[in-house]
């Protein structure tokens, strides 16, 4: 009987030790599970140079578009993001699809022999896409059909575009939809983003630039936010050079705009004695990149008066990495 009764003891006690140590198991792979998803990621960012950075040389004539990529590569980035309208011989819209065509075909031999990645074409001058003529809006997105096939061609994830047109805002807003849903779609079948910069206009307000996206609703259309280009309005109705005179929250416009986001550029015009750019917080604004869970490519985009701009693409560019590196 004694037997037994301690028998029975020590299963008990067995049982018990044994669910008390399952219990502390759990407890511990709990805790530590938190401990885990408590603790950040960081994003992988990776660099490419928007070729505006040199649209000075490309257009006197001192550098060949034709060999942005391996200038890029030179410079030490891995990626790059085209401008049309740095290509002289894209200017002349007659035979326009094959010149596109033939462009995508050479850049991407060019992008080859120079390893580098092809990230963007940004697409000037080739229509409104919030025209409120509908044949002309129409026509607008045709040919930016033509440069998503180029895209797709060179392995470029998007191609941007403007929403230029319009001047209602509800009318922009309606044109500029109705553009983007049938670009979207498009760009679903050819695997290719339509991506739309804030880049003037209305699409540098950045709460109706986000409110067309939501509309879209689409995964292949997007934006591009830009650091710099938040001016809604300028002087006489100019869309460019002139002084601005509605300039939006550049902050809170980025905030709006990263959800949406299949790229950003950095935008940079002068710099401090310190490396920083004198009108733009760059620690706040890659912040805010890397809080809206974007990872990818960020372009290095020098807009400023420097005789050499390699200087300012340098400057931009260890700028945005030291941005990268302070991240909370």
């Amino acid at each position: 009987m004694k037997k037994y009764l301690l028998g029975t003891f020590l299963c008990a006690f067995t049982l018990i030790s044994c669910k008390t140590d399952q219990k502390k198991e759990g407890d511990n792979a709990s805790a530590k599970a938190k401990i885990e998803n408590t603790q950040k990621v960081a994003p992988v960012f990776k660099h490419s140079l928007a070729q505006w950075s040199l649209h000075k040389p490309f257009l006197d004539g001192t550098m060949n578009p034709k060999n942005f990529p391996q200038i890029a590569k030179d410079l030490g980035f891995t990626g790059v993001e085209y401008v049309t309208q740095l290509y002289p011989e894209l200017q002349d819209k007659s035979d326009y699809e094959e010149k596109i065509m033939n462009w995508a075909r050479e850049m991407k031999e060019q992008s080859d022999a120079a390893g580098i990645d092809n990230v963007i074409i940004m697409v000037d001058r080739d229509g409104e896409l919030a025209d409120p003529d509908n044949s002309k809006r129409e026509e607008a997105i045709a040919v930016h059909k033509y440069w998503m096939d180029a895209a797709r061609i060179i392995g470029a994830h998007s191609v941007r575009a403007n929403l230029f047109g319009e001047e209602d805002p509800k009318k922009w807003h309606e044109y500029s939809v109705s553009s983007l849903r049938e670009l979207s779609a498009y760009g679903e079948k050819v695997g290719v983003n339509i991506v739309i910069e804030n880049h003037g206009g209305w699409s540098s307000d950045g709460a109706k630039l986000a409110a067309v996206m939501t509309e879209v609703d689409s995964d292949y259309a997007g934006t591009l936010p830009d650091f710099g280009n938040f001016c809604v309005k300028r002087e006489g109705g100019a869309r460019w050079g002139a002084p601005c005179i509605e300039e939006y929250d550049i902050y809170k416009g980025i905030v709006e705009l990263m959800p949406f986001a299949k790229g950003v550029s950095a935008k940079s015009y002068n710099f401090d004695e310190n490396g920083n750019e004198t009108k733009l917080d760059y620690a706040r604004i890659m912040q805010i990149v890397a809080d809206s869970g974007f990872e990818g490519y960020v372009g290095t985009e020098y807009e400023g008066p420097l005789e050499d701009p390699k200087e300012g693409i340098a400057l931009t560019k260890a700028l945005v990495q030291k941005s990268i590196d302070n991240l909370k």
